[in-house]
């Protein structure tokens, strides 16, 4: 990554767990590139010895694993080959890539069973394809903390503007940001939007201001993205997942069509967009009916949308025109606001506890002459709030008073780039406090 390392919402959610006398092995899940390894070696800092295992990297530390998984001796014998002392209480020991050597995986529940005094978190950029072929590798044993790129409000404390950010959140939709506030929101969003949080841009963007350069790391990133796309699923083409993926992209902001890849059928579409799933690439946002909680008790899988990673990503490979999205009044992407869309599904998992895989649900009714579509629906204390997201600071509200007159809900949220306000039963919420619902 270039630049100083960024400070991230889940530092401290680590520093809490080094400090926790019952902790347990820490798995760090999320895609490639999202921050998993830089995050850990900043906790590092807190440590005497930090001992790095990268096992994509070093064959000769997968051996150490081969024969039985005695947890003391193969730390001692990690302590000889890279000479770095472990001592529990003083030496954080880090397993990157740790998908490379499934005896790894296997070894975690028994670092916290054996050795539980030594700190030990693994991580890996293609972990949950290594995790589908160990499904009892450590539950109850291992702890997961699910990675993301970096939010908004990580965005703007990398930029110094952490107390503006506590002014959105401490904002209640019945009184606006004073103007001068909500303008510079609407300023940071929009360069947000099309660099994404991916920490390697943003960190370049911080240090160097040039949004230009921005555009270049997201080209390289994109490569490296796709070139793992080979390593999915051996008997799966790799052209065939990059059909599928590309698919995606042209089908953003709306239902999720089979129909439309070409020349996959169904069984090898709905394969391709599972791999891509597991690779943290492409988000699903599924219809719930709605009718009660929990939202995934009445889904139709049949129904899906997809998010990309990264807004970032997203604009890139749409090829959006940048000018667009910084001197427009509206964020949006072939006039259907996909774009605000993505941010806005982005935000919502960002925004919830890294230790649950959070499921993104929407809801629709299909009627002649009488269909109906809300972008995301959410459970808050057991109610179901629907919202609706629009591109601009203008929009009509239909399908939003049809679900709150269905399914008697109290209110509903829309987010668009207007100021906090509420009227009827609506709160309006700015774009750019989607993390703050």
């Amino acid at each position: 990554m270039t630049g100083e390392y960024i400070k991230r919402s889940v530092d401290a959610e680590l520093l809490a767990w080094k400090n926790d006398k019952k902790r347990k092995v820490l798995l760090l899940r999320g895609a490639r590139q999202v921050g998993k390894s830089s995050s850990v070696t900043n906790l590092a800092e807190k440590f005497d010895f930090f001992l790095e295992v990268n096992f994509e990297k070093n064959r000769e530390a997968r051996s150490l694993f081969d024969k039985d998984l005695n947890v003391k001796e193969i730390s001692e014998n990690l302590s000889v080959l890279f000479k770095i002392p472990v001592i529990p209480g003083k030496t954080l020991v880090f397993f990157d890539e740790i998908q490379s050597c499934p005896n790894a995986i296997s070894s975690l529940r028994f670092f916290y069973e054996d050795y539980p005094e030594l700190h030990v978190i693994a991580a890996g950029s293609l972990l949950e394809f290594a995790l589908q072929t160990l499904p009892s590798f450590g539950v109850g044993r291992i702890r997961s903390l699910f990675m993301y790129p970096l939010s908004y409000r990580e965005f703007l404390a990398a930029h110094g503007e952490q107390a503006l950010w506590d002014k959105v959140r401490e904002a209640p939709p019945a009184k606006p940001l004073l103007k001068p506030f909500h303008e510079k929101c609407l300023a940071y969003l929009k360069k947000f939007i099309i660099m994404g949080g991916m920490p390697a841009v943003v960190a370049d963007y911080v240090q160097s201001g040039q949004m230009f350069n921005s555009q270049n790391i997201l080209n390289d990133l994109i490569i490296t993205l796709k070139s793992d796309f080979s390593k999915y699923k051996k008997r799966v083409p790799e052209l065939r997942i990059s059909t599928a993926f590309d698919s995606v992209i042209n089908q953003s902001g709306g239902k999720f069509n089979y129909g439309k890849a070409e020349q996959l059928n169904y069984r090898q579409i709905k394969e391709s967009l599972e791999l891509l799933q597991n690779a943290g690439l492409i988000i699903p946002v599924v219809h719930s009916s709605a009718n009660a909680v929990p939202l995934g008790g009445e889904v139709n899988l049949k129904k899906q949308k997809f998010l990309l990673l990264d807004t970032g990503i997203l604009q890139r490979l749409a090829g959006l025109e940048l000018s667009d999205i910084l001197l427009g009044n509206e964020i949006s992407l072939v006039n259907k606001g996909a774009i605000a869309e993505q941010f806005t599904g982005l935000e919502l998992l960002k925004s919830s506890s890294c230790y649950e895989q959070e499921n993104l649900y929407y809801w629709s009714r299909e009627k002649a002459q009488s269909s109906a579509e809300v972008d995301y629906v959410i459970q808050r204390k057991g109610n179901i709030i629907p919202i609706e997201v629009k591109s601009g600071s203008t929009g009509k509200m239909q399908s939003m008073y049809v679900f709150l007159n269905e399914k008697n809900s109290e209110f509903g949220i829309r987010i668009s780039l207007e100021n906090f306000s509420v009227y009827d039963r609506i709160r309006v919420y700015p774009l750019y406090a989607a993390g703050v619902i």
